[in-house]
């Protein structure tokens, strides 16, 4: 599974992003009105200062008793958090973030983010690759036309 990061996992996305000065709230509402597990965190220059995810809500934040109006992101987001490169693969992703127990990974090129990878991203990935590989093993063991409607 040799799929790279950038254009294979993530294409045109829309990078949903917050200043490290917004609240937790903020984050929540990004996150609740785009279906989002985790909103990437950038600083004043629009480089990456951290990752606030759904774990980071309940852990940091509903855990300790935080308003989430009145608590900066900076307060309780990863800070500096592993990154994947555009030319990664979909396999290292998937190997760091299993390692790592993450299901949220920004994606870097030089000091810009170009977006953000789920585990979900990753998942459909490796079952198209799966799928593919079926119909490659099919034709190669019953024809070219088996299954062909």
């Amino acid at each position: 599974m040799d799929t790279k990061i950038v254009p294979g996992v993530v294409k045109e996305q829309s990078i949903a992003t917050l200043n490290p000065a917004d609240s937790v709230m903020d984050a929540v509402n990004m996150m609740t009105e785009r279906k989002i597990g985790a909103v990437i965190i950038v600083d004043n220059s629009a480089r990456l200062a951290g990752i606030f995810t759904e774990r980071d809500l309940v852990n940091r934040v509903v855990a300790k008793g935080l308003d989430t109006a009145s608590t900066p992101l900076k307060q309780v987001m990863t800070a500096n958090p592993d990154t994947l490169g555009p030319d990664d693969t979909a396999m290292n992703a998937l190997e760091l973030m299993s390692a790592r127990r993450y299901r949220h990974l920004p994606v870097i090129d030089g000091e810009t983010v170009v977006g953000m990878v789920s585990i979900r991203d990753l998942f459909n990935v490796v079952k198209a690759q799966l799928e593919e590989d079926l119909r490659e093993r099919e034709k190669f063991i019953f024809g070219s036309d088996y299954g062909v409607a």
